[in-house]
C-alpha cells in the first residue's frame, strides 16, 4: 500500500453468511477501490433465514482493535454497523470524538426477519451519545420510527422523521424509505434542505444486507471524496443495481450482488 491508497474502516458485527455486516462492508469498499480495516463488534449466528446467536466481543478487545487500525492505517472515513449494547455503543462514541474524518453511523436495531438487536437503553445511548459524532446516519423506515416515535407512512413522515433526528445531533439524516407507491424512496436531510433519492421499486427477497451495502458505499465514497449528496445519489444507484442483479444465494432474504461496477467517483 503506498501513502496515496484511500482507506475506509467499518467497525460492526460479523455475518457468517456474508450478506450482511463487516463482511458485506469490506466487500463493497474493495467495490469502490478503497483499502478497508475492519473493527469487530459483535459475532453472529445467522444465514439468509435467521439470526440465532449472537456474542459480544469485550469492550476493551474492541477499542484495542480501534486503536491499532487507528494508529497505523488511519482512515479517510469509517462507518458503524451493529454495535450491539448500550456499553459498545458508548465506547465508540467515546472513541469518535477524537475522529477527524466523517462518520456514517448506520443504526442497526432490526434484522431482516424483524428481531430487535439492541434493547431500549442501547437505543437511548445511541441517541444521546453517537448520533452527534455522526456526519451521517442512515436509518431505514423502522430505525427511524424507533429513533423518533413516530409513524412514518408517507414522504412528509419522512421529512418530519429526518428533522427529528436531526434535531438530536446528527449532521445529515438519510431515511431508507422503503417502497412508496411504485418507487424506493429515500430522503437525504442535509441542514434545512432535503433531496429525494428516487428509484423504480423492484419486488425482490434479495435485501440481506442491503442497508450495510448502502451505507459502506456511501462511507468508500466519502473517503474518496466526494460531496455527501453526490455520494448518496450514487450509493443509491449502485444498492439498486446489487439489489437487481442478486445471485440468488439462500433460501430467505437473500445477499444483493456486491461485484457491480460502482459509478464513477466524482470529486467535488
Amino acid at each position: 500500500m503506498n501513502d496515496t491508497t484511500t482507506v475506509a474502516m467499518t467497525i460492526a458485527g460479523s455475518d457468517p453468511s456474508g450478506g450482511a455486516g463487516l463482511q458485506a462492508d469490506i466487500k463493497t469498499f474493495h467495490q469502490h477501490g478503497v483499502y478497508a480495516t475492519s473493527v469487530v463488534t459483535l459475532l453472529t449466528v445467522q444465514n439468509t433465514q435467521s439470526v440465532s446467536a449472537v456474542q459480544m466481543l469485550g469492550q476493551e478487545f474492541v477499542l484495542a482493535q480501534l486503536d491499532a487500525v487507528l494508529s497505523d492505517i488511519p482512515p479517510m472515513s469509517a462507518k458503524t454497523g451493529a454495535l450491539g449494547s448500550a456499553e459498545m455503543i458508548m465506547a465508540i462514541a467515546d472513541r469518535a470524538a477524537t475522529f477527524d474524518f466523517p462518520l456514517v453511523v448506520d443504526p442497526v436495531m432490526i434484522s431482516k426477519h424483524g428481531q430487535s438487536l439492541i434493547d431500549d437503553q442501547a437505543v437511548s445511548v445511541l441517541i444521546e451519545r453517537l448520533l452527534p459524532r455522526a456526519y451521517v446516519v442512515t436509518p431505514n423506515r423502522r430505525e427511524a420510527e424507533r429513533l423518533t416515535g413516530m409513524e412514518i407512512r408517507s414522504r412528509q413522515d419522512m421529512v418530519s422523521a429526518a428533522k427529528a433526528i436531526a434535531d438530536l445531533g446528527a449532521a445529515n439524516v438519510l431515511i431508507k424509505g422503503g417502497r412508496h407507491e411504485d418507487n424506493s424512496v429515500d430522503l437525504l436531510w442535509t441542514g434545512d434542505q432535503q433531496h429525494w433519492l428516487v428509484d423504480r421499486w423492484f419486488e425482490t427477497k434479495a435485501v440481506h444486507g442491503s442497508g450495510c451495502v448502502f451505507s459502506a458505499a456511501i462511507t468508500a465514497r466519502l473517503a474518496w471524496g466526494e460531496a455527501l449528496l453526490t455520494a448518496a445519489e450514487n450509493a443509491k444507484r449502485f444498492i439498486t443495481a446489487a439489489i437487481r442483479s442478486a445471485p440468488g444465494l439462500g433460501r430467505g432474504f437473500r445477499p444483493v450482488n456486491m461485484m457491480n461496477i460502482p459509478a464513477p467517483i466524482e470529486i467535488s
